[in-house]
């Protein structure tokens, strides 16, 4: 027997219990303990010449997905505080931050919602990009890449 549940939402969290009656062994029962994520992160590395383009995917291995779909933000870690670098909604063209005076004149979002930034400087090494796709109205995915910038 298996219990389905659809449109899972943070209010799933809790215990559940399956009970039936067997023949001449009595009642069985089995428990588990259900725990809805909010969100789910992946964390990736990517290295990329000083100089050159540096682009990050929103999500690696969502390639097949349609993330236009879907709301989405990219931010960049400064100095322990998250900065907004792009916005995009459903249908509507990004809205870039002026805020970050790194990245002002240095970032484009690409097809399937890549982040590109270009030139690469040193700055940028050992910074962390993070996307985050809000794909249901209680859950959000997001993955962070930390950047090695190399010279030649």
């Amino acid at each position: 027997w298996v219990l389905h549940l659809e449109n899972i939402t943070m209010s799933l969290t809790g215990q559940y219990e399956c009970t039936f009656a067997t023949y001449p062994f009595g009642t069985k029962a089995a428990k588990i303990q259900l725990a809805v994520k909010a969100e789910e992160e992946r964390h990736y590395l990517k290295k990329v010449w000083l100089k050159q383009t540096l682009e990050i995917p929103c999500l690696e291995d969502a390639t097949s997905e349609n993330l236009s779909t879907y709301p989405l933000k990219w931010l960049v870690d400064e100095n322990g505080r998250k900065e907004e670098l792009v916005t995009k909604e459903p249908s509507c063209p990004p809205v870039y931050s002026n805020s970050s005076v790194l990245y002002r004149q240095r970032v484009l979002l690409g097809l399937n919602n890549t982040l590109k930034v270009f030139p690469t400087k040193i700055t940028d090494d050992g910074r962390v990009f993070s996307c985050h796709l809000l794909y249901h109205p209680e859950r959000v995915q997001k993955s962070s890449t930390t950047v090695r910038v190399f010279g030649k």
